[in-house]
């Protein structure tokens, strides 16, 4: 299969689903071989360090994915943050006590979670230095990593390219050409409050998919022809969408959920619909009519999960550290039929193998619809 040279992967954000996108990379890179069909890769959170592992792998496409999925099973809630008991406990009495006082919380206290194992495990795995190679040998374009700007609140996309590739500048939005570095995709999943901020040249920067309104953008903008997104949210029908998940007021859990939903699922779905709505736009202009300026059709393919993510980990809170499914029972995750928030910070093997699993068998059913589009 020869490489689309124009067609790009999106991959959004959503904590330890990130696995999911591992698992459906995998079926493709069976079914492409050595070959890369995509030459633009982009994404944010979970989806950048999936994003950072494919850029800067030496190495044909099939091996890529498949040693990103083997990194994925290697992974454990110990490897991404601390979670002793001693850690938790004086982080949040820390937190406790500066709310108690009215004092405040900076500079001491970045964060509720400890995330130097992460860094000390993507610092293992990640070839961020390839990725200038990868350029120079034409089996890649561009990367592009986001994150925001926490002093600014400005949505900063990372991007290490070829020789004269596009930067941009919209409202609220803009990209910056760099080498990139752990830095960046430590930036770029950087939870709020959760994780602390990441500090990138004397800057700091948080989870790119706090603002990122148009999580395809940076895409179209390094000059994708097509795209294609693996999310992962459950598109839920009519009647699932109508079911209750709690009983009664709401705990912490489902809220938190929620919010994490919104925060990684509902911008990509949206910015989705927006493009196709103006591919529809430019499809009824006459023959021979010019696009207005900066317009142009971009084919784009989604794949999601065809299971409810937040089900899926359901019956696996017992597989997390001790310390931590305290924390999880008491904010009353488990009393929802959907635990979500469960499933951001489900780094453990049972979880990870599940999604690894389906997001390779998704993969697989919907191979003729990929096939169409990275042929086409």
């Amino acid at each position: 299969m020869a490489q689309a040279s124009a067609a790009a992967l999106v991959l959004s954000g959503g904590g330890a689903r990130g696995a999911y996108q591992a698992g459906a990379l995998a079926a493709v890179g069976e079914r492409c071989g050595s070959k890369h069909p995509f030459s633009i890769i982009t994404g944010v959170s979970a989806g950048a360090i999936n994003t950072a592992y494919l850029a800067g792998y030496q190495g044909d496409f099939l091996n890529s994915c498949r040693d990103l999925s083997r990194a994925w099973m290697e992974l454990t809630t110990e490897k991404v943050f601390r979670t002793d008991f001693p850690t938790l406990a004086g982080t949040i009495a820390r937190w406790a006590w500066h709310l108690g006082t009215g004092k405040s919380l900076a500079p001491k206290l970045t964060g509720l979670l400890d995330t130097r194992p992460l860094r000390q495990f993507l610092s293992g795995h990640l070839r961020l230095g390839s990725i200038g190679r990868n350029i120079e040998q034409g089996r890649l374009r561009a990367a592009g990593l986001t994150a925001v700007h926490y002093s600014t609140g400005q949505t900063v996309t990372f991007v290490q390219g070829e020789e004269g590739i596009p930067m941009w500048r919209r409202t609220g939005r803009f990209s910056i050409q760099t080498r990139l570095g752990v830095d960046h995709v430590l930036a770029s999943s950087a939870l709020p409050v959760i994780f602390p901020a990441a500090n990138v040249d004397g800057e700091y920067y948080g989870d790119g998919a706090i603002r990122h309104n148009s999580p395809l953008a940076p895409a179209i903008h390094l000059g994708a022809e097509k795209l294609m997104a693996i999310t992962l949210g459950y598109l839920r029908s009519p009647e699932e969408a109508e079911e209750r998940q709690v009983a009664g007021h709401p705990p912490a859990g489902q809220i938190l959920g929620m919010i994490f939903n919104a925060v990684f699922l509902d911008a990509v779905e949206s910015d989705a619909e927006r493009l196709l709505r103006i591919n529809r736009t430019l499809g009824l202009l006459p023959n021979g009519m010019t696009h207005p300026e900066g317009l142009r059709p971009i084919r784009l393919l989604r794949l999601r999960p065809s299971r409810d993510l937040g089900k899926l980990s359901s019956d696996l809170s017992t597989t997390l550290p001790r310390s931590l499914r305290r924390l999880v029972g008491a904010l009353g995750t488990l009393e929802s039929s959907s635990p979500d928030f469960l499933s951001y910070l489900l780094f453990e093997r049972p979880y990870i193998e599940r999604l690894l699993e389906l997001g390779y068998q998704d993969a697989m059913d919907q191979w003729d619809r990929i096939e169409r589009f990275l042929e086409e």
